[in-house]
């Protein structure tokens, strides 16, 4: 069966995106103990490009498939983990890139460069990184992955802070900061 990304973020609801979200079934790669580790030989660029053996993996759907099994040790390390194996994976700055963001009551909701939906909140909170001239955000994905929101992402919740006290957003019951401390 061919991949159906979702549709764009803005014609998503709250509960649209809560439904999608529960209906992905993702591999319990926090679950496995693999004895077998290597090296994959791939990169994530800054830019959320990724690369094998230099050369660029330009299918989204291979993408997708191996962003899947990410997980990131508590020292930084990325791994992409099956029952099997264990392979390093170099990433430059973040796993992910959140390419849009839309607001939803009090909800932020985020599309990621691999079309997954976040929801920020409790699980899935936001950090403010960098400085005041070149602040960086980052979104919590899964097992200690991240995403660093994109220069348009960025700018959209920028908006949306601007529509409250200017300094910070909430979502989830969660107030977070848009400048770093």
């Amino acid at each position: 069966m061919p991949y159906e990304p979702p549709p764009e973020l803005a014609a998503l609801s709250l509960s649209q995106v809560a439904e999608m979200v529960a209906a992905r079934k993702l591999p319990p790669v926090d679950q496995w103990a693999p004895k077998e580790t290597g090296d994959s030989e791939m990169r994530i660029a800054a830019d959320g490009r990724w690369y094998h053996q230099g050369g660029p993996i330009s299918r989204p759907a291979m993408v997708r498939a191996f962003a899947s099994l990410l997980f990131r040790e508590p020292d930084g390390q990325h791994w992409l983990v099956t029952p099997v194996q264990k392979l390093s994976i170099a990433v430059e700055d973040a796993a992910f890139m959140a390419v849009d963001v839309k607001a939803d009551g009090d909800s932020l909701l985020f599309r990621l460069n691999t079309d997954d939906l976040v929801v920020a909140g409790p699980d899935h909170p936001l950090r403010a990184a960098g400085d005041a001239q070149t602040p960086a955000i980052y979104l919590s994905v899964r097992h200690s992955t991240e995403a660093r929101l994109n220069r348009s992402t960025w700018a959209q919740l920028a908006e949306i802070a601007l529509a409250g006290d200017g300094q910070s957003v909430s979502s989830g019951g969660m107030r977070f900061a848009l400048t770093p401390t």
